[in-house]
């Protein structure tokens, strides 16, 4: 496995220090692309525009001299003065014919040249940059109307080109040393956010292993670092699941030894001969108590379950709210009498809920049920039922102590129970009650402070909810 991590981690580093390198080869590419190209025509450009100009000078000259027959000698001087091959050719039927050449050597190079006699052929001074013997040359040529003759100035590219290949040589070699540069920093670079790949996948494998002790750290403000700060929230959740699901276990067991070994001494007390019969009512009815404790927390376990596989449905069909309100706290009026607690149920017009009617009497019992529990003897819990234009609304309040600030956002988690005096249950009751009004389209609200604690029960107002006074109040 770690040999395996390790090769992951090498591949990372290869592969973000080839992408870096692609990109910036292919980037030091288009610059090529672009630049030498470009460089090369302005160069010529240059070349033939300083042609241009020698050869007007030339031609001038070439008018402005009185003597004749000397072409030769002028094209000599020519290219002496101005750095360049000068040809003087002669118009004869349309054609050029060589006069004179400054390159004394041989002239046959030029003899039908293209540029002369596209020039012989428009009337207008032709450029042209041509190839002669593997060699380029740069060309401009000069037609004089009067004297019915055509110069050629040529002159050899050979300096601009090799400073064009100077520069491409010093761009290839900078390219070089950047690519250089960029796999070396590529790699490094990667290197750095594998290492901190490396440390958060060692944090999800002790995250999965169970070990929450040791938090997720990563200071980097990036992607990297939100992603460990998003497995830090995860390791702190999981963490808290993990000890709500020990200490579930451990109240469960209690929850079901408590009443099994209570209803196993009730039989064994039953089968005594000598047990009257007002004693024999009292051991029934504290083994009715002991089973309908194990029947409810089998029911939570029933319908977490089938939370969790998707299988409970629920019903979307007009439900009032004030009848709920009235039949729970008729309900629970007997506990109520005997934890000496006073319970209001208090009804504002006519508020009728979309909602499952059977899973709505389950909330709100769990909610009595709980306000009930915890809060000393004395405390006043009022079911309230109201209706605005969009919900219908039942909340369940209650003037006990309040819930601390640190237990208020878990209240509604599985399996949390509060580390107050009074806590029994399995801690699921206000779980499954959360997500049966979630899957009724509506939410669960809690506010709580020192001396009051709300919980209010929001869902969709059916068309036919009234939210109209007067107030109907039934209390126990």
């Amino acid at each position: 496995m770690a040999a395996g991590r390790r090769s992951r981690f090498r591949g990372i580093r290869l592969r973000l220090a080839l992408a870096l390198l692609l990109v910036v080869a292919g980037s030091l590419g288009v610059v090529y692309l672009i630049v030498v190209p470009s460089l090369e025509a302005e160069l010529i450009d240059a070349k033939l525009n300083q042609l241009e100009e020698d050869a007007r000078n030339v031609a001038r000259a070439y008018e402005n001299q009185n003597e004749t027959g000397s072409e030769q000698q002028f094209a000599e001087q020519a290219a002496a003065v101005f750095q360049a091959r000068v040809v003087i050719y002669s118009i004869l039927q349309n054609q050029p014919f060589i006069f004179g050449d400054s390159n004394t050597t041989s002239s046959l190079d030029v003899a039908r040249n293209p540029t002369a006699l596209r020039a012989t052929r428009t009337r207008e001074l032709e450029r042209a940059t041509v190839e002669r013997r593997d060699r380029r040359f740069a060309e401009v040529a000069v037609p004089l109307e009067n004297e019915g003759v055509v110069i050629l100035l040529s002159d050899s590219l050979a300096d601009p080109i090799s400073s064009l290949k100077l520069i491409q040589r010093r761009l290839l070699f900078a390219g070089l040393i950047g690519l250089l540069f960029a796999v070396v920093v590529g790699y490094l670079a990667a290197s750095v956010h594998a290492k901190r790949i490396g440390r958060l996948e060692r944090a999800a494998d002790r995250i999965a292993g169970g070990r929450f002790d040791e938090p997720v750290i990563d200071t980097g403000n990036d992607e990297l670092g939100d992603l460990a700060i998003a497995f830090e929230r995860m390791r702190g959740r999981l963490g808290q699941l993990d000890r709500a699901r020990s200490e579930f276990i451990a109240n469960a067991s209690h929850e079901l030894r408590t009443p099994l070994f209570s209803l196993g001494g009730f039989l064994e007390l039953m089968a005594d001969e000598d047990v009257g019969e007002e004693t024999r009512q009292e051991f029934l009815e504290t083994m009715r108590e002991q089973v309908d404790r194990l029947a409810k927390l089998a029911t939570d376990l029933l319908d977490l379950s089938r939370l969790d596989a998707g299988r409970f449905h629920v019903e979307h069909e007009p439900v009032d709210l004030g009848e709920v309100a009235r039949v729970v706290c008729a309900e629970f009026s007997v506990l109520a009498e005997r934890k000496r607690h006073v319970v209001d149920a208090v009804v504002q017009g006519r508020p009728v809920a979309r909602a499952d009617e059977l899973r709505v009497l389950q909330v709100v019992r769990a909610l009595l049920d709980n306000a009930l529990t915890h809060t000393p003897e004395g405390t006043r819990v009022t079911l309230r039922a109201w209706a605005d234009r969009e919900h219908a609304l039942l909340e369940v309040e209650d003037d006990g102590p309040g819930i601390g600030p640190e237990h208020a956002p878990h209240v509604f988690d599985r399996f949390y129970r509060g580390d107050g005096t009074i806590a029994s249950g399995s801690g699921l009751g206000l779980a499954i009650a959360r997500e049966l009004v979630q899957m009724m389209g509506g939410e669960v609200v809690l506010e709580s402070s020192p001396g009051k604690t709300v919980v209010r029960v929001v869902l969709g107002a059916a068309p036919t909810s009234v939210a109209t006074e007067p107030a109907a109040s039934v209390s126990t």
